[in-house]
C-alpha cells in the first residue's frame, strides 16, 4: 500500500495529509462551539497556532521519553534521542504520542489563555468535542502506514498488513486487529457524546467538566485497546500508556466526583 505520493522529489505523505485535515476540522468545530456559547469563533484561528505547536513538541517529547519496544530493540531508545540532536527533532520518520500532545496542547491553551485574559476552564470544554474529532479523523493516517495494529486475528474486519510492516515475531501473521479503526470509532463516539452532553446539561454541568469527561473517556478506550496492542511502550516493565491512561482516568473520575459532591463555600468579596 502507498504511503504518500511525490511532487519533483518530494514526498508527501498521506498521514501528514490526514493529521491536517483533522486539525482544520476540530478547529472548525472549536469555533462554531465558541460562538454557540457566545465566545469569539475567529479566536480558535489565532489559537490554532500556538495549539500545534504546543502538541507537537509534547507529542514528541512523550515518544522521546517512552518509545515502543520494536524501536527499543533496534537500539533507537530514549538515550539514542538525547545524544543524536537531528533524530530528535526529526518528526517525518514518525515518533508522536498523543497523550503528549494534549498535555501540549493544554499548556499552550493555559499560557494563551493567560495572556489574553481568556476562561481558560470554558475554552477548555469547547476544545474537548474537537480534540476527539482531530484523533478520530487522525488516527486513519496509521492505516496508510500499516502501523498500530493490535494482536493476529481472522475477523472479518481484520487488516492486511504488509510482510515489510510486520512486527518481528508475527512475520507467518497475515491478518491482525485494526487497532487505529477501533480508537477512531471510539473518539467519534466520545465526540458525539460531548456535543450531547454540552447541549443537554448545560445548567449541570461546571465549566472544565467536559474536558474532565474528556480525561476519562479517552483514557478508558485506550487502557482498553493497550491489552491488544503488540508494539507497547516499556517502562520498568509496565505498559507506559495503560498505566498512565489509567491514573488519568481514576484521577478525572475522582476531580468530577469532587467538585460535584463538596458543598461550596461562598467567600465574601471583603471579608473582615
Amino acid at each position: 500500500m502507498p504511503d504518500g505520493f511525490f511532487i519533483g522529489s518530494f514526498k508527501i505523505y498521506f498521514y501528514g495529509i490526514i493529521i491536517t485535515s483533522g486539525i482544520l476540522l476540530a478547529a472548525w468545530l472549536a469555533s462554531y462551539e465558541a460562538r454557540r456559547r457566545g465566545e469569539d469563533g475567529d479566536r480558535v484561528w489565532d489559537i490554532l497556532v500556538w495549539l500545534m505547536i504546543g502538541g507537537v513538541i509534547g507529542a514528541r517529547i512523550w515518544h522521546i521519553f517512552s518509545p515502543p519496544q520494536s524501536m527499543v530493540e533496534q537500539g533507537i531508545t530514549t538515550t539514542f534521542y538525547l545524544t543524536h540532536p537531528l533524530d530528535l527533532i526529526n518528526i517525518r520518520n514518525g515518533g508522536l504520542g498523543i497523550p503528549g500532545a494534549v498535555i501540549g496542547g493544554l499548556v499552550a491553551l493555559y499560557w494563551y489563555s493567560r495572556k489574553y485574559s481568556m476562561d481558560f476552564p470554558l475554552w477548555t470544554d469547547i476544545v474537548s468535542p474537537s480534540l476527539a474529532l482531530g484523533q478520530a479523523i487522525g488516527r486513519w493516517g496509521n492505516f496508510f502506514n500499516q502501523e498500530l495494529y493490535g494482536a493476529p486475528t481472522d475477523l472479518p474486519w481484520a487488516i492486511f498488513i504488509d510482510p515489510g510492516r510486520r512486527l518481528p515475531g508475527y512475520q507467518e501473521y497475515e491478518y491482525f486487529h485494526p487497532l487505529f479503526l477501533y480508537e477512531s470509532i471510539w473518539s467519534f463516539a466520545n465526540m458525539g457524546f460531548l456535543l450531547w452532553l454540552g447541549r443537554r446539561f448545560p445548567d449541570r454541568l461546571k465549566k472544565g467538566d467536559l474536558f474532565l469527561l474528556y480525561l476519562v473517556i479517552y483514557p478508558v478506550g485506550r487502557f482498553l485497546l493497550e491489552f491488544i496492542r503488540l508494539d507497547a511502550s516499556q517502562i520498568a516493565g509496565l505498559n507506559a500508556n495503560q498505566t498512565v491512561m489509567l491514573v488519568v482516568a481514576v484521577c478525572s473520575i475522582i476531580a468530577l466526583i469532587l467538585r460535584h459532591r463538596l458543598p461550596q463555600v461562598n467567600i465574601p468579596a471583603n471579608p473582615e
